[in-house]
């Protein structure tokens, strides 16, 4: 049993055993648990069976890679974990694809090990946040966050952990126009992303809630910020 004193418990997925020796010793030195796979098959079967705080996965892994093992997790096992991804490889199309897979955050091979547990430690913070009971609705998009449901026309959508909070805040201020600012110290605190995280989730969360469907309810107000707002009636 956990007591409170300590930070979280972390699942590191890493079949690079240096690495992974030396992100669990830094994380336990500062008050983790640690659980360790060194492949996607069985760090999927770890993840899948246990409730784990906070998921750190590597992207190329034997058996199983890392965007594989992440859908699964979102799709298959049904769970919310937040999972921070590792890769070696510092593209916008590899961002895309980890954060669409449902990832919450990326991390770019070298990294500074202060900089992995400070968005460790947000996405935590994150996860355990209280949310209102108040059922949100714009148009026939509608988000209950005591279940943690969202719908639109009547069908069920699927949000990662981060999109699910980022369309929290919007729908919350509806129709105000939301800053970049605020969101991102809204969803990472001090730890904040770089330039193409947030810019990467409002592309996933739009593909979700908008693409499928006759109208959009995400929009960009240039200079300004996002809103999700119904502006099918208007002109223009």
């Amino acid at each position: 049993m956990r007591n409170q004193e300590q930070a979280g418990l972390v699942l590191i997925v890493e079949d690079n055993r240096n690495i992974s020796e030396m992100v669990g010793e830094y994380l336990e030195s500062r008050g983790f648990e640690v659980d360790y796979a060194s492949d996607g098959l069985d760090g999927y079967r770890l993840a899948a069976e246990n409730s784990y705080d906070v998921i750190v996965l590597d992207l190329m892994l034997p058996r199983l890679d890392g965007i594989e093992v992440c859908k699964r997790l979102r799709n298959e096992a049904r769970k919310s974990t937040p999972v921070l991804m590792l890769t070696a490889r510092d593209t916008l199309d590899e961002k895309l694809t980890g954060l669409s897979s449902g990832a919450d955050d990326y991390l770019t091979k070298p990294f500074a090990i202060q900089e992995l547990e400070a968005r460790l430690r947000a996405l935590i913070r994150r996860e355990r946040r209280q949310v209102g009971s108040e059922v949100l609705k714009v148009a026939d998009l509608v988000l209950d966050p005591a279940s943690l449901r969202v719908t639109r026309a009547g069908i069920e959508l699927q949000l990662s952990p981060i999109g699910l909070r980022l369309l929290t805040i919007l729908m919350r201020e509806s129709p105000r126009v939301v800053s970049r600012q605020e969101i991102e110290r809204e969803i990472w605190g001090n730890s904040l992303p770089d330039s193409d995280t947030l810019r990467s989730h409002l592309y996933n969360l739009r593909k979700v809630i908008d693409k499928p469907f006759e109208h959009a309810l995400l929009h960009t107000v240039q200079s300004a910020g996002y809103r999700v707002a119904d502006l099918s009636g208007q002109p223009g």
